[in-house]
């Protein structure tokens, strides 16, 4: 029965902390949605829903995917309660609130809101972390100010984010106008003195109550926070502060080892594969340039094509998809949406005629390309970005994910059962950040699958 659960705040996300734990000696397991959290029926259904349930009773942790980071503040918070009911009726004693490691909110939410309402449902008075620091992936908090790769969060190119562009790298700033609980900083020095007196400096009354911004530069100082909140009843953050957790897997006296708890692979070596690209982020136009120069075949969606004939344009994309199968299953087709900063439609181009934002029409596109070339065959599918591995996932009607081999640090291959067209297909997914990953994700992501 699991004793960790958490809630993520998008699908890429989910996978991205499920791997770090799977890492850490937990076995983990990713349900889609809280809906998914549901008991096994008596004596065995035998089918999917049982297999889910059953999925989740065998596991250490539980990590329920939302698509909450961009909805509304009110869809946000119903979804990650209803989560928390699920995931404390399934065992849960303890619980983690997973973000993205560059913050990505407004000042109206999603990530204070949230937070407040967990710790509502929990009675937790005591103070609560917020840790967004991950040093493997290049995310650092020094001082209240959060780092991506060394530069402050304001100046990355996580400014020109299409929905969350963040503009101020302070972490107490940003975090302040969304909650209703004062906020504080603890900084290096202290989380450097050790477990022992960072948890002294938590406790201190005057952090009663509050949200404490908690720098992190190195994964040591992660495992420090981590020791210092192991009775927290709620912890915040990105994936990073899981690499200070050690599950039932991992001994005093030896690491865990990951490969006990990794599902395998759900395709076989020469099954049709996929790339969908939806993410608009810089690393992700730069996989794409470097996917083509290296001969994947590939196709950009045609905005004005989709919205004039949607049918037609996803037929269009579905058809090239089959062909680039018909003569090679080595080079998978890339789908994409953005190749170069002159392909973002930003301002009134982003509502164009019909009034669709260009960000969905391309998950719509996209998701409905994975479910055709699902049922036409395709068992490995890489999507990147977060928005669209939610739209992706959601059209697949996955309702579990099973950690796999890992690709890059916060990405992994996923197993899961996908049922379109009234048939049940086993697929492996990767569900990519946009930001995450190297400058070769697409060619070589495909060598980790056994």
């Amino acid at each position: 029965m699991p004793t960790l659960g958490a809630i993520a705040d998008d699908f890429t996300g989910a996978t991205d902390l499920a791997t770090t734990l799977v890492a850490r000696g937990f076995r983990t397991v990713v349900t889609v949605g809280p809906a998914s959290l549901v008991p096994p029926p008596a004596g065995g259904g035998g089918g999917e829903e049982d297999a889910v349930a059953r999925g989740v009773l065998d596991a250490d942790a539980v990590v329920v995917a939302l698509k909450s980071r961009s909805a509304p503040v009110e869809e946000a918070v119903g979804d990650s309660l209803a989560a928390l009911e699920g995931l404390r009726a399934a065992g849960c004693t303890r619980f983690y609130f997973k973000y993205c490691s560059t913050f990505d909110s407004t000042p109206q939410g999603n990530i204070g809101p949230v937070t407040d309402v967990l710790l509502d449902a929990l009675g937790a008075t005591g103070p609560t972390v917020v840790v967004p620091s991950f040093p493997a992936t290049g995310r650092t908090v020094a001082d209240g100010l959060l780092y991506v790769h060394g530069e402050p969060l304001e100046l990355s190119p996580m400014r020109h984010h299409p929905l969350t562009p963040m503009r101020d790298s302070d972490v107490v700033r940003l975090l302040s106008p969304q909650t209703r609980r004062p906020v504080a900083l603890v900084a290096l020095g202290k989380v450097r003195e050790g477990a022992a007196a960072l948890r002294d400096a938590l406790n201190a009354p005057e952090l009663s109550g509050s949200l404490v911004v908690v720098d992190a530069v190195t994964e040591e100082d992660l495992g420090t926070i981590a020791a210092a909140t192991a009775d927290h009843p709620l912890v915040t953050g990105a994936a990073g502060l899981a690499v200070g957790l050690r599950g039932p897997r991992a001994t005093a006296a030896a690491a865990p080892d990951p490969d006990t708890a990794r599902a395998p692979a759900a395709s076989r070596p020469g099954d049709p594969a996929l790339v969908l690209s939806g993410s608009a982020s810089s690393a992700t136009r730069a996989q794409v340039a470097h996917a083509r120069d290296a001969g994947l075949p590939s196709r950009k969606l045609d905005l004005d094509a989709l919205r004039a004939d949607f049918e037609a344009a996803v037929e269009d994309l579905v058809a090239f998809a089959r062909s680039c199968w018909e003569e090679s299953t080595d080079r998978p087709p890339l789908l994409y949406a953005v190749g170069d900063p002159a392909d973002l439609e930003t301002g009134d181009g982003d509502a164009a005629p019909g009034g669709v934002p260009a960000s969905a029409l391309v998950e719509k596109a996209l998701a409905a390309c994975a479910k055709r070339l699902v049922a036409a065959g395709a068992r490995r599918v890489l999507v990147a970005g977060g928005e669209t591995s939610g739209a992706v996932v959601t059209a697949l009607a996955v309702r579990a994910l099973a950690i796999g081999a890992p690709i890059a640090p916060g990405v992994t291959w996923a197993s899961a059962r996908s049922r379109v067209d009234g048939r049940e297909h086993e697929v492996d997914l990767a569900l990519k950040s946009g930001n995450f990953g190297s400058t070769d994700i697409f060619t070589e992501a495909w060598s980790t699958l056994a």
